[in-house]
């Protein structure tokens, strides 16, 4: 297949791509930028295609999925700057994709969601994922969407952000009452499902959870992240309004100072009182998800302390 992935040079992306060209596809993808880095690494070294255009801007998209015979939606935010919203990239980014791939005859559909996604959800990250989950399965395509967990692996903003962290500071921070429930999944676990589900029959129709096999606190997966590499460090609860105080004033400070998305919004705190856990028994009956245990996945990219 010739396969038409947004948000190719993303974590996730790059893994799925890696996938797909195992796998014998062909790829053609969307970038904003096509001499950047990252673009020009996935064009050498999975023979890309490259389509300049942004999902934010329907007439970029226009010929772009010519020939192709599926598409994988993986763009995503998860905080805001500029015109860069949940609205606009999740909402009318994906029906902006789901209409072009609908011109270009294009009748496979794959599309990266989040797990927590929901009418009435709480959290405008979740709503405006749930409003581009409604484009996809209102468009008559052939679709399945993928909810996952918190994704890990080399490339992630999460555990390596954490095991980093550990190196320089004697305390790690947990905002709120550290009680949420995840269920941590292996990026090459998600991506092999992705892949999968371009072949299989029975994946059509689908809205699938991808989760880990175990649930975890923040808490407890920061002691698993410290005995993996060897740390000892006190993990210390922030209170929920002091974190909202300083999510404040990130939102304000970095798209008007540093013009970046900040690294902590209240959204997300909105997010971090809910539990972030599924049943991935769907996925591995259709799929084969596997099932890595989370200290083993980690323990293959997370230096361990000398």
């Amino acid at each position: 297949m010739k396969v038409f992935v947004t948000g190719a040079t993303g974590f996730v992306g790059q893994e799925i791509l890696r996938q797909l060209h195992a796998a014998g596809h062909a790829v053609r993808i969307l970038a904003r930028n096509r001499d950047s880095p990252a673009v020009r690494e996935l064009r050498s070294r999975y023979a890309a295609e490259v389509h300049p255009g942004n999902v934010t801007d329907a007439a970029s998209l226009t010929g772009g999925l010519g020939g192709c015979d599926a598409v994988m939606h993986l763009v995503g935010i998860i905080s805001e700057v500029g015109d860069q919203t949940f609205e606009n990239v999740h909402a009318r980014g994906t029906q902006n994709i789901v209409t072009a791939a609908q011109r270009a005859g294009v009748k496979r559909f794959v599309h990266m969601s989040a797990l927590g996604t929901r009418v009435n959800a709480a959290s405008r990250y979740h709503q405006s994922k749930w409003a581009a989950e409604d484009a996809v399965r209102q468009s008559g395509l052939e679709f399945t969407i993928f909810r996952p967990s918190i994704i890990y692996g080399p490339g992630d903003q999460f555990v390596n952000l954490f095991a980093k962290l550990a190196r320089f500071s004697p305390v790690l921070p947990v905002m709120g009452s550290g009680q949420t429930k995840f269920q941590p999944i292996a990026v090459e676990d998600v991506a092999a499902c992705f892949v999968k589900a371009l072949t299989e029959p029975r994946a059509v129709g689908q809205t699938c959870e991808l989760c880990g096999p175990e649930t975890f606190t923040l808490p407890e997966i920061l002691h698993v992240i410290l005995a993996v590499t060897g740390k000892r460090r006190w993990i210390v609860r922030v209170p929920l309004g002091l974190a909202r105080l300083q999510a404040v004033l990130l939102e304000f400070v970095f798209p008007r100072l540093l013009g970046k998305a900040p690294p902590l919004n209240r959204d997300q705190l909105v997010m971090l009182q809910e539990d972030n856990v599924g049943d991935p028994r769907a996925a591995m009956e259709v799929f084969g998800l596997k099932l890595t245990p989370f200290a083993e996945g980690i323990a293959r990219y997370v230096k361990r302390d000398r």
